[in-house]
């Protein structure tokens, strides 16, 4: 299942071993992201590191890993909906994960943004919803 990842499903999966982190190395899912997603970890990367009790190299480590179960879709293969969608949800920096589920087809974004729940175009999943699928799957 294609499903779009929030940056803030990203980062949890950072901070600790934890639920989000298996959901992310299920095989049941195919994670995409907009391009956009590299500014917000980047923004951060020091908190995370500090929070996680981690150091750079782990960090990046991590960061590695948990990327090669993401795909990084660019800009260009979603720009065209970024217009459609203004308006849709307060946050702008949120638009483009909409943009990027309606482009790719996504069954909906993975996220704890309750901004998301705004919106009415794009199904918004928890964890515990990602943990549904994964028991449907089996």
């Amino acid at each position: 299942m294609k499903i779009v990842i929030d940056s803030n499903r990203l980062i949890a999966a950072l901070l600790k071993d934890s639920t989000t982190r298996e959901i992310i190395f299920n095989k049941n899912f195919e994670f995409i992201a907009p391009s956009y997603i590299f500014s917000e970890i980047d923004k951060y990367k020091n908190y995370i590191m500090q929070k996680a009790n981690i150091e750079e190299k782990n960090f990046d480590v991590l960061l590695s890993l948990i990327f090669e179960k993401v795909k990084i879709i660019n800009e260009l293969e979603y720009n065209k909906f970024v217009m459609e969608l203004e308006g849709e949800i307060k946050d702008t920096k949120d638009i483009p994960y909409l943009a990027l589920s309606l482009a790719s087809k996504s069954i909906g974004i993975w996220t704890h943004d309750p901004h998301f729940k705004e919106q009415h175009k794009i199904k918004v999943y928890t964890n515990i919803d990602m943990l549904k699928l994964i028991k449907r799957k089996n």
